[in-house]
């Protein structure tokens, strides 16, 4: 069953403090109960569920993902490496630190748009004030004013503005979270955004740092190139690989990086990446050597995408408003030009 999705903050708060439990050599069954204590109520019911799954021998993702989707994959992906690994409280801590940036992210990017936003606002409400009024005002015909000229006068055209407002914010609101899955899915709003400018090229450069990180933890642990492949892709859902598939490129005769290529879809960076570490015998220094950077890339990229919006709001206030000052003069003119033709 689908529940509402744990917000980042508060997941990077409970994985960041697992991290540092584990780290110091607490059983992770006390740890996850723990923290089913410390969370807010409306979310205890998750870590509830988590603890009985951890205490009933199941790992840590699983037992995370009995939450029906209040975890994002891609976390829970994660997590599956760190636990499969051994290196579980280094995984958590890497993960509630990428969550705590995304937070912060978002955070910059609503302060961006504040302003413009309460504007949009404050527009909106003028326009909702001039349609009452066109109901009280005549024009010389004694026809209403129809001051917005969308057909809409008076107290009826009020009402029926607002409720296409809270229509459109209704929608808005049920839409997001279903945008959100669908991009997990790698459905039509993730094909979508990959071709969005600076936002397609942040979010793969974010996907291939996950995918890296992993297989470089998965490498580094001796995991086989099946399991290594099925970690990365638990990690980086949208650039999953067939585990069984690679195997038997492999046993083929082709390479590492070859067998990855075959299926479409990963970067140029990270497939030469696996193809040096191959070479050299180091594919876990190799595959986590860029890492940061594309973390970095994917932040800036983000940063960019939000300063752009910031923009677009604030042309779309503006122009918003230049639109009602020219209905209301256009409304004025006419009301002038049928004057003059009676006298």
């Amino acid at each position: 069953m689908w529940q509402r999705r744990l917000p980042d903050d508060l997941l990077a708060d409970v994985l960041g403090r697992l991290s540092i439990a584990l780290a110091a050599g607490v059983d992770v069954r006390k740890a996850v109960a723990a923290e089913a204590g410390r969370v807010p109520p409306a979310w205890r019911g998750i870590l509830e569920q988590a603890a009985a799954g951890v205490a009933a021998g199941a790992p840590l993702d699983e037992a995370l993902g009995r939450s029906g989707g209040a975890i994002p994959p891609a976390v829970l992906g994660m997590v599956a490496v760190g636990d499969r690994t051994g290196r579980d409280a280094e995984t958590l801590a890497a993960v509630a630190a990428s969550l705590r940036e995304a937070v912060a992210a978002r955070r910059a990017l609503r302060a961006a748009l504040a302003p413009a936003a309460v504007r949009f606002v404050v527009a909106l409400a003028v326009a909702g004030v001039l349609i009452l009024l066109s109901g009280w005002l005549r024009d010389l015909d004694g026809r209403p004013l129809d001051i917005l000229g969308l057909g809409l006068t008076g107290g009826r055209g009020l009402t029926v503005y607002a409720g296409i407002l809270v229509a459109l914010a209704v929608g808005t609101v049920i839409g997001i979270p279903v945008a959100r899955r669908n991009y997990e899915a790698r459905g039509v709003v993730r094909r979508v955004i990959e071709r969005l400018p600076l936002v397609g090229p942040a979010a793969r450069a974010a996907e291939a740092a996950r995918w890296r990180r992993a297989a470089a933890l998965a490498a580094g642990a001796g995991r086989d190139v099946g399991r290594l492949v099925s970690l990365a892709s638990q990690a980086a859902p949208g650039l999953a690989r067939d585990p069984d598939g690679v195997t038997e490129r492999l046993r083929s005769g082709g390479s590492l990086e070859e067998a990855l290529a075959a299926g479409g879809g990963l970067p140029a960076e990270v497939l030469v990446a696996v193809g040096l570490g191959e070479q050299a015998g180091a594919t876990a220094e190799s595959l986590g050597r860029l890492v940061p950077q594309l973390e970095e890339r994917a932040q800036r990229g983000f940063a960019a995408a939000a300063q752009v919006l910031g923009w677009v709001a604030w042309g779309g206030v503006a122009g918003l408003v230049v639109l009602l000052v020219f209905r209301v003069m256009g409304v004025y003119i006419s009301i002038i030009e049928q004057a003059g033709r009676r006298l």
